[in-house]
Order: structure tokens, then sequence, then C-alpha cells
């Protein structure tokens, strides 16, 4: 295994690289949003049956990396990245042909099998290089990348479709897992190295799960993530329908609007390099929580009240600014538990995250499709957030500082410097 750092300059290129690997499920996922209606049109189907290929590629996602993290573990790091990514242009390529919903349901499975190949190794890499607070800050900058991809594809993918079908989308996605396959046999070094593998045993496999399990803290940190991104996956799997549908948006509308949506959640991603300096990761990952569910509440009721499309923006943009705090900081806590097995624990905490998000694709447009829906399920999915983080994480705990304060106070202290740090561009070190 490379030598692990706990502080010090990190790479560029390296982040670049593992930034790019990360979005890749992303930019599967995001990139043929603003296709979804006349997807539906095209091949005679529902809204909620095209609904259901997004949740074909979070469940080759979430079971990808099932297989991928341990196998990773065992065989090293690029084997597995490169098959996967050979499977991803494979996919992406029959996905062009598809002739029904079925049949591109079932290929969006394999390429987000192929994608979880790249998510999963770019996090078990960060795992083998980095830890403490120099894990936070590599994780925050592979959210910026992160948080490019989902605004940018559905940008892309709207205006690709002023020239090509929704077949066109797949084409680019088909070029990019190519360009990704090049850039990895030339850019990645293997970190983990002979001495540091496991066996290639289904039963060790298997105990490095059930070891996993066994922890509470770090089955707590899996939920808390899979729940944050159940709430960003209520947003993209509605927001197509709500903003194109119900306030009149052309698809070129919608990406620029999309765009907006991830700028809070990038920001606060990067903010965190800075919060990092006066307070933990846990303490920043129970402000998130709370920063969720407030916006939350405030995002149902002006749904249900039937207000413009500013009144409803702008809560659903605080909410993304919640999921974008605790992005970075759930896994910077769970990995560090479980560093001598980091692609397993990767693996499992990615499958979750995407699992979840499979099962919340499907559920707004099964409640209706309206913004009332996706409000509903982005306030369930926080108010569990919250209460795992309180009941299983207990964040307290984990806090290694003397002045730590999880109150409701604290929380919003925290908050409120989040803001300060927005006004003031976050030029000074706190104190």
């Amino acid at each position: 295994m490379a030598r692990r750092c706990a502080e010090g300059a990190v790479p560029f290129k390296l982040v670049l690289l593992l930034g790019a690997l990360t979005a890749l499920g992303a930019l599967t996922i995001d990139m043929y949003l603003p296709a979804l209606p006349s997807l539906a049109r095209d091949l005679d189907s529902t809204p909620a049956a095209v609904q259901l290929t997004l949740t074909g590629t979070l469940v080759g996602l979430a079971l990808g990396q099932l297989v991928v993290g341990p196998l990773s573990d065992v065989l090293g790091r690029r084997p597995p990245l490169l098959a996967g990514l050979g499977l991803h242009v494979l996919a992406s390529m029959l996905c062009i042909v598809a002739p029904n919903v079925g049949v591109l349901g079932a290929l969006r499975v394999l390429q987000g099998a192929g994608a979880a190949s790249a998510s999963v190794t770019a996090m078990a890499v960060v795992g083998d290089r980095y830890s403490g607070a120099a894990a936070g800050v590599v994780f925050s900058r592979l959210m910026l990348v992160l948080g490019v991809a989902p605004v940018l594809a559905p940008t892309v993918g709207g205006q690709l479709l002023r020239y090509t079908s929704w077949r066109g989308v797949f084409v680019v996605l088909a070029l990019l897992g190519t360009a990704l396959t090049l850039t990895a046999v030339r850019g990645l070094e293997e970190t983990l190295l002979p001495g540091h593998r496991g066996r290639v045993r289904p039963r060790h496999i298997v105990r490095a799960y059930r070891e996993l399990l066994q922890d509470q803290v770090y089955v707590g940190l899996v939920l808390v993530a899979a729940l944050s991104q159940a709430v960003l996956f209520a947003y993209v799997s509605g927001s197509s329908f709500v903003l194109q549908q119900q306030f009149g948006l052309d698809p070129q509308e919608f990406g620029l609007i999309f765009a907006a949506g991830a700028v809070p959640l990038i920001g606060t991603t990067q903010l965190n390099v800075l919060l990092l300096r006066r307070w933990e990761s846990p303490q920043l990952l129970n402000a998130a929580a709370v920063l969720m569910v407030a916006s939350g509440l405030v995002l149902l009721v002006t749904a249900l009240t039937g207000g413009g499309l500013a009144g409803f923006l702008l809560p659903l943009w605080a909410v993304l600014g919640g999921v974008g705090l605790a992005m970075p900081n759930t896994p910077a806590i769970a990995l560090l538990r479980h560093s001598s097995a980091s692609g397993a624990a990767a693996a499992l905490l990615g499958a979750a995250r995407f699992g979840v998000a499979a099962v919340v694709a499907p559920l707004v447009g099964l409640l209706g499709d309206d913004r009332g829906a996706m409000a509903a399920v982005i306030l369930g999915a926080a108010l569990a957030a919250l209460a795992v983080l309180l009941l299983m994480v207990r964040p307290r705990l984990l806090v290694s500082r003397e002045r730590v304060d999880f109150t409701f106070a604290g929380c919003f202290r925290t908050m409120t410097y989040v803001v300060d740090c927005c006004c003031a561009g976050a030029a000074e070190r706190p104190r």
C-alpha cells in the first residue's frame, strides 16, 4: 500500500483523475435527465416506467460496488477499474440501439455496474494514500469535481437534444468512458501493493463485510450517507418533470436551473475544507443534517401552499447545501475506521448510497410526480438521516477536541459561520 499521509499537499492531477472517475456515475445518471419526457414519448412509455431506467442505473451502481470493492482489496485497484470501464463503454454502445424501455433498463444496470468500478476505486485510492484531515480535504476536492458533473451533465444533455435524440446522449457516454479508460491506463498507479492484498476466497470477502456490519458507528455512517443521497436523488429524479411540466421550463431552461442548484452543493463541499480548520467532521455532519431537515420542512410547506418558482427553488437549494456539507465528511469518518479494508468499506458505503437512491428514484413518480411529492420524499429522507446520526453514530463521541457543542444552538452557530464565510469570501482562517 502506498504511504498514507495525514497532511501536506495533494497532487492536483491525481485529484482531477479520481474526481473524474467518481463523477462517471453521476454523468451516467444525469446526462439524459432532460430527455426523460421525450424518451417516454419515443418509446411509448409512462413517466414512472422511464424513471425505472434511472433505477436500473442505480441498482447497477450499488451491486457493482459490492463486487468491485472486495475484488480491489484482492487484485489491486487497477484491474477491476479497467474491466469496469470496459463494461461501461460496451453497455453505453448497446443503449444507443435499445428498442424499448425494458431493454434500456437492463442495459442501464450493466452501465451502472461498470461505472461503479470507477467510483469505488477512486474512494479506495484515497483510503490507501491519505488519513485524518488530509483525507477530508481530498474528499472535499473530489466533491468539487463530482459536483460539477451533475451541473454539466443535464446542461450538456439539453444542448445535445437540440441536434440529436436521447440516443445521442449514450454516444457521448461511450466516448467519455473510452477517454477515462485511456487516462486511467496512463495516469493511475497501483496503490495497493501485493503484500497488502487479501486472499481470493469468498469466505474472506464475507468476513470483511461481516466485520464492517458489526461496527455500529460505521453502519450508521453508511445509512446517513445513503439517506443524504436519497435527498439528492429525490430532487434528481423528480426535477425534470416538476420543473418542465409544472413550471413550464423547456429542456435548455431546465438544464440551467439544474446547474444553478449545484452551486450550493459544490459550494458547501469546498467550504468544508475551511470549516475543518475549526471543527471536526462529526460536528459538521451534525450541522449538515439539521440544515437538511430545516430546509426540507420549509420546502414542503412552500410546495403544498403553491408558491412560485423562486419560492420553491430557494429552500430546495438550501437542502442541497446541507447535502454538500454531508458528502465529504461521511466517507472521511467511515473509511478512517476501516483503513485496512478500504475497498470493501468504500464499496458498502457506495452500494448503500445508490441502493437507497434506487428505491427513492421511482418513489417521487409513484407519489404523483409533483412538487409536493418531491418535497415530501426529501424531508422524509432528511429526518431519517438526522435520526440515524443521533441514535447510531452519536457524533459527540467521535470528536477528540475539548470544545464540543452538539446542541441545536451549536449547530446553528456552525451554520451561521458557514454563511459568514460565504459572505466574506472565506478569506481568513477562524481563530
